[in-house]
């Protein structure tokens, strides 16, 4: 119960921060999208499940609850989260001098390690495969602790990986669509083969039928949010390519 309202006050915090952020930024520049709240709130609703309510508590003793929380907590609320564009607002909202803090963090060297496309996909895929191939997987339901710690690690790594891959949010060191998507195509094979592995080798303690369900829900859920995060990539690409397409187009017009 303490873990259930501990999640409901960030998630409560997170939320009325957002809102604050958008009346300061509308000060100094126009309205802040409706739908980039929208995509916030349901962000932070959806991952709220994963630790808090009916899909939280089953997934202590189903495998098939547990990765719908995986996916919800890793996958989905990130990628609205991202969507959202949360820094953007927050330098906003920012005085200069406080803008001017928040974009040296994320020049930093570390800031610029953890967003590079590879860290991001090692510290995301990597983790899940460290959580499900050792015991890691039933100390986190022994612990409570230790769950918390990897919901947070899941959360996180999710946020940054889709980050790393959609560059909504301003970022220093930008690396180039084709090799994002190459990135990509290698964390969604990682993604895969461990679905496939969890099939035939399930976690200690969950049964083979729990194991094969959930592990099943992990290749195709996974794979519909992974094909939404290609399809806005892709957009992204077109929209950077186009203009110069045209440009090229019209110089030799002339």
């Amino acid at each position: 119960m303490h873990v259930d309202k501990f999640a409901l006050c960030i998630a409560f915090f997170c939320i009325l921060s957002y809102l604050l952020a958008m009346k300061y930024s509308a000060k100094s520049f126009k309205a802040w999208p409706l739908r980039k709240l929208l995509l916030f709130v349901s962000g932070i609703v959806i991952g709220l499940q994963a630790v808090a309510g009916p899909i939280a508590m089953h997934a202590h003793h189903s495998f098939v609850y547990h990765m719908i929380g995986h996916l919800l907590l890793g996958m989905l609320a990130p990628l609205l989260l991202v969507l959202s564009q949360p820094v953007t607002l927050l330098l906003r909202a920012l005085p200069q001098s406080g803008g001017r803090a928040v974009s040296r963090i994320f020049r930093s060297r570390y800031a610029r390690f953890l967003i590079h496309p590879i860290t991001a996909a090692v510290l995301n895929i990597g983790g899940l495969w460290l959580l499900y191939t050792t015991h890691l997987f039933h100390y986190m339901h022994q612990s409570p602790l230790v769950s918390m710690l990897v919901h947070l690690h899941i959360f996180a790594a999710g946020y940054l990986f889709t980050l790393a891959m959609l560059y909504t949010d301003p970022v220093s060191y930008r690396k180039s669509y084709l090799y994002r998507v190459i990135v990509f195509v290698f964390a969604l094979a990682g993604h895969g083969i461990l679905s496939k592995y969890l099939y035939a080798n399930p976690p200690m303690g969950i049964a083979a039928a729990d194991a094969q369900q959930g592990a099943m829900l992990m290749y195709y859920g996974g794979d519909l949010i992974d094909l939404t995060i290609i399809v806005i990539l892709c957009w992204q690409w077109y929209q950077a390519a186009a203009p110069k397409t045209s440009l090229s187009a019209a110089k030799a017009a002339e």
